[in-house]
């Protein structure tokens, strides 16, 4: 498979699939939390399944509508709701944002962390009333991201929690080791919801820097 390069300007296409280089580095980790059982019905292909996964979250389809190629959409969806219980999902985030790490490629000098509000239509889990969808049931996904825009850590509650409430859980769910922040200094671009006496309590004690990073301010400096 040749070799892709991208630059900031122009980043790596999508991926769709895993590609083969990259099923290499990830498969230990799926056989460390099911090895192949030498007796009994063989388990479907995870690697197959891996894609269907992929495919769904970025195509945005039902689980009824993945294309054939990935297997049963029920097989699919049942192995990805075993990797998200077991912690497999975030144990393969962790590995590839060490990797980029060791590559000097996470731009741990600059953070950025905001909320967003999406649907609920099932029960279980965190959910609450929407105050922007008159009160239906709904999720918040708090997500800290570097400055390249890699995700690094995320947290979901109830959609009826602010974002301040959120914000030190955010940071401390970053699925790696932070760096030492008195060897590099941290810091965090956050919109003015954010202004709050709460959040400079959790990053005193994080050690993160605040850059109140307002629109209309922005805008005016261009």
């Amino acid at each position: 498979m040749p070799v892709v390069e991208g630059t900031r300007e122009q980043p790596l296409p999508t991926i769709w699939e895993l590609p083969d280089e990259l099923w290499e580095e990830i498969e230990p980790i799926v056989e460390c939390f099911y090895p192949p059982a030498s007796t009994g019905r063989p388990r479907a292909d995870l690697r197959r399944v891996l894609d269907g996964v992929i495919h769904r979250l970025r195509s945005g389809c039902q689980w009824q509508h993945l294309p054939e190629r990935f297997g049963a959409a029920s097989t699919v969806h049942g192995w990805f709701q075993r990797f998200a219980a077991d912690g497999l999902l975030e144990e393969i985030w962790a590995y590839l944002v060490r990797e980029c790490e060791e590559l000097g490629e996470v731009r741990w000098e600059w953070q950025a962390a905001d909320g967003v509000m999406g649907k609920s239509r099932f029960t279980g889990g965190a959910r609450g009333p929407n105050p922007t969808d008159r009160a239906k049931m709904g999720t918040k996904k708090s997500v800290i991201v570097d400055a390249d825009g890699g995700p690094l850590g995320a947290v979901v509650a109830g959609a009826n929690v602010h974002d301040t409430k959120l914000l030190e859980q955010t940071i401390e769910a970053i699925v790696i080791a932070r760096p030492d922040p008195q060897k590099v200094i941290q810091n965090i671009c956050l919109d003015k919801g954010f202004d709050n006496p709460t959040n400079y309590l959790g990053l005193s004690k994080l050690a993160c820097a605040l850059l109140w990073y307002r629109r209309r301010h922005r805008l005016q400096h261009r």
